[in-house]
């Protein structure tokens, strides 16, 4: 908030943002998320100046719009009207980091389960979303630190999640983590259910509880549950078939039927189904994105069908992939070659020799393609046995030294072996009604949710992490979720009412550039300078100046069915 004296000293112009908040609050209100906070996270202390769900309903606004770590949330909250985040002036200013940091504590207390469920429940109640369709999937969050009190302690009787060391998915195997594990619809890739874990969980061990969770959301047991690899557990699949689920994931190449058809296609020629062609994204003079599907000759062995999917951008990239890994690990291969003929080698034992060379042909993931030998070679010299001038009779010894070397060669077999199944992988599935093309549709649906991952630390910048307490983090992370899902919303009600119009694209890039699938983030920009101003003469409001909207301003609002009147406060 911002003042400037006017022309009679009694009269003060505060200048109040408003940004998205107004947007942002209609869609929180038909959601009612606030009533849910205040429903599983009560205050029973009167003495509290700002209750435990007021608190995390303010955090979770500035989440949305600025995203600053909860020391600096008492400035955000200052940078803009009270009134938009709910609050009094008085309130406002009670507002600390130790008054969130204490409604953290509640809300890891609450039955974050029951309200993330009750929040999913009201989300396909009030804005129809379709619970047909599911997708999982996992990532990992690192963490700056020790945490070393962080090891799954309880926490006022509630099991906190260990922050520890565990593959990591963001390639930092240096840093310590949480594992987030996140299902959204199909219909608009909307959040719908969210969990952390240990850091060190193994995926696979995840989706059973997940599938659960959502059978409570759903009403039912037969939506569609799509999945990664992790979720082909002969046990979890089998119980998930067993209680009448359906399932499209992807089969790894740890089970004999991904072997199976690689060693078949050697000899075969497949019947490839076109599904769908796409130009390239290098430009018109790129090769076409095809994307096929033929039936595998042999159904999984539990008696499933098996489709076998191909595309060529993949095995464009795949091919790509092993040729360079080639190039980069015979260098390597190269450097250690000299480093061991070289006069001051400190290679010299042949079990630290194989190690490097482990490492490199691991590190570059050749170790099917280059075969690798160690060879010993002898190098020969003479010394005279007596001191003194050297005569024609002068006696000598043979001295021979071992060295190591190395020496490799390509497997040229292999590699045709294996490039013959570039860019081809087996989706599995329990329902027979699907044909090729719709399981192949609904695996495609994976990269939505990969998009919500990207957003949420990208956009919502959900790392660094600055609390040190495991259980406020994991209630800082519900609150993420709560982020996520509010920005779906608002982004699947945007495109909706875009396909309902007909409009193909709006004005939201930089320079009034054409969109034709608008983000959240690009209308949040569009609001973030939006501001009102109130003429005070001493403490009374005299006028209030409410921001003039912009026509693609007022557009986006009839769009989203957002009233003008959303940037209208009593004064």
């Amino acid at each position: 908030m911002q003042a400037a004296s006017g022309a009679t000293p009694h009269f003060t112009l505060l200048t109040e943002r408003l940004g998205p908040l107004p947007l942002i609050n209609h869609f929180l209100d038909r959601l009612g998320l606030d009533e849910f906070l205040e429903q599983f996270v009560p205050t029973t202390d009167r003495r509290v100046a700002i209750s435990h769900a007021r608190a995390l309903g303010v955090l979770l606004r500035t989440l949305l719009v600025e995203r600053e770590p909860i020391y600096r949330q008492g400035e955000t909250v200052h940078e803009f009207a009270a009134a938009a985040f709910g609050l009094s002036a008085a309130e406002r200013d009670a507002l600390g980091d130790d008054r969130l940091g204490r409604a953290l504590d509640r809300l890891f207390d609450a039955d974050r389960g029951a309200l993330i469920t009750a929040v999913a429940l009201a989300v396909g109640r009030r804005f129809g979303v379709d619970f047909a369709e599911f997708h999982n999937d996992s990532t990992t969050v690192s963490f700056c630190g020790q945490y070393r009190d962080a090891v799954g302690r309880p926490i006022r009787g509630r099991s906190a999640p260990a922050i520890t060391f565990g593959h990591s998915k963001d390639r930092r195997p240096d840093l310590k983590q949480l594992l987030l594990i996140l299902t959204t619809t199909r219909d608009g890739g909307v959040p719908i259910h969210f969990r952390v874990d240990d850091g060190n969980t193994n995926d696979s061990t995840t989706h059973r509880e997940s599938w659960q969770t959502l059978c409570a959301v759903a009403g039912r047991s037969d939506f569609m549950y799509v999945a990664d690899s992790k979720l082909c557990s002969r046990e979890t699949l089998l119980d998930i078939d067993r209680l009448g689920g359906r399932f499209v994931t992807v089969i790894p190449r740890s089970r004999k039927e991904d072997g199976e058809f690689r060693e078949w296609i050697q000899t075969h020629v497949p019947d490839w189904e076109l599904v769908w062609e796409r130009p390239s994204r290098r430009g018109e003079h790129g090769p076409r994105d095809r994307w096929s599907v033929c039936p595998a000759p042999m159904a999984a062995s539990e008696g499933w069908p098996i489709v076998w999917v191909y595309s060529t951008h993949l095995a464009l990239k795949q091919e790509f992939r092993r040729r360079r890994n080639l190039a980069a690990a015979e260098q390597a291969l190269a450097e250690l070659k000299t480093r061991l003929c070289g006069p001051l080698s400190r290679r010299r034992a042949a079990a630290q020799i194989d190690l490097d060379v482990l490492e490199i042909l691991q590190h570059y993931s050749v170790a099917r393609y280059l075969k690798v030998k160690r060879i010993v070679r002898q190098e020969h010299a003479y010394k005279q046995l007596k001191r003194g001038r050297p005569g024609p009779n002068a006696a000598y010894r043979k001295i021979t030294k071992r060295r190591y070397d190395i020496e490799w060669i390509t497997d040229e077999p292999t590699i045709a072996y294996d490039h013959k199944s570039d860019g081809m992988y087996p989706v599995v599935t329990n329902d027979r009604s699907l044909t090729r093309p719709q399981v192949l549709e609904a695996h495609k649906g994976q990269p939505v949710l990969e998009k919500r991952f990207e957003q949420l630390k990208t956009v919502h910048e959900i790392a660094p992490v600055f609390l040190k307490n495991e259980g406020r983090i994991e209630a800082l992370f519900t609150l993420y979720f709560f982020t996520l899902l509010t920005q779906a919303l608002i982004e699947r009600e945007l495109r909706q009412a875009m396909h309902k119009e007909r409009l193909p694209d709006l004005p939201l890039y930089p320079e009034s550039r054409a969109c034709r699938h608008p983000t959240t983030e690009q209308v949040f920009r569009l609001f973030t300078h939006t501001e009102r101003h109130r003429l005070c003469l001493e403490t009374h409001t005299v006028q209030v100046f409410d921001p003039e909207l912009t026509s693609l301003q007022r557009q986006i609002l009839a769009l989203l069915g957002v009233p003008a009147t959303a940037y209208r406060f009593a004064s």
